[in-house]
């Protein structure tokens, strides 16, 4: 997978790139972690099934070459959406399952001198988003970041907002990672707004007669992907990583 080149051509400070003492170097100057939070599920028959661990990745990548705040390697599997019938290959954890995995991992990594979690995810399901929200630490600052909770609308053609593998998660790969889309088998399945809503909050499952998305894939492009991702990316980098990072 190759994904596009950054702008100012910066590596990402990867944890599991580095020895200790690299680390603590790193963390006596600012001791922040990225960490990015995916799936190992079905988007449809276009989209690969780390589709969300993909872009969450690649974001929390770009963040820390621009800011040189250390990433930790990607959790690849949460909380996932469920549905009427089986798709080959998803792997779901229970929402309690992945809070108890992050509070062991953000423990770890707090007694080694991390003062501020950065928690960074592509999948808008509300358990999956939970689990991450109620990670309890000792003294560290934790910060949940959900890419979809920025205002792309304008962007957007078919779709008032992100849906699962549907136009922004479609344009989104088709940008990032475009050898990875099937566009051929891309099927449009819309819902209305207030069932999205129940289909977030996981009261409702994805249909059977869905074909795995929900939304308007077909209307993607690599360009509307683009736009996307880098107002994405625009928003995170303001909002998150101006605020002055704690005191190791």
């Amino acid at each position: 997978m190759t994904f596009p080149p950054r702008p100012d051509d910066a590596a990402p400070r990867c944890l599991k790139e580095m020895n200790p003492a690299q680390v603590a170097t790193v963390i006596a100057a600012d001791p922040r972690l990225i960490i990015p939070v995916g799936t190992c599920e079905q988007h449809g028959p276009h989209l690969p099934m780390g589709c969300a661990t993909i872009i969450a990745e690649r974001l929390a990548y770009d963040l820390s070459a621009t800011t040189g705040v250390i990433c930790a390697p990607s959790v690849e599997y949460g909380v996932n959406f469920a549905a009427e019938r089986d798709f080959a290959g998803n792997a779901s954890m229970r929402k309690k399952t992945l809070h108890r995995m992050l509070n062991d991992l953000l423990a770890s990594w707090e007694e080694s001198g991390f003062r501020e979690f950065i928690l960074i995810s592509a999948h808008d399901h509300d358990p999956h988003q939970e689990a991450m929200e109620t990670v309890i630490t000792k003294v560290a600052r934790v910060r949940v970041v959900d890419i979809h909770a920025v205002n792309i609308h304008d962007l957007l053609e078919g779709q008032p907002e992100h849906m699962h593998g549907g136009e922004v998660d479609t344009s989104l790969m088709l940008y990032l990672a475009p050898e990875l889309v099937h566009m051929d088998r891309a099927q449009d399945y819309m819902i209305a707004r207030r069932k999205l809503r129940r289909y977030r909050r996981g009261n409702l499952k994805v249909p059977a007669t869905s074909a795995g998305s929900i939304g308007r894939p077909t209307l993607a492009s690599a360009e509307k992907g683009r736009a996307i991702y880098e107002r994405v990316r625009q928003r995170v980098g303001e909002r998150i990583f101006l605020v002055p990072a704690p005191d190791a």
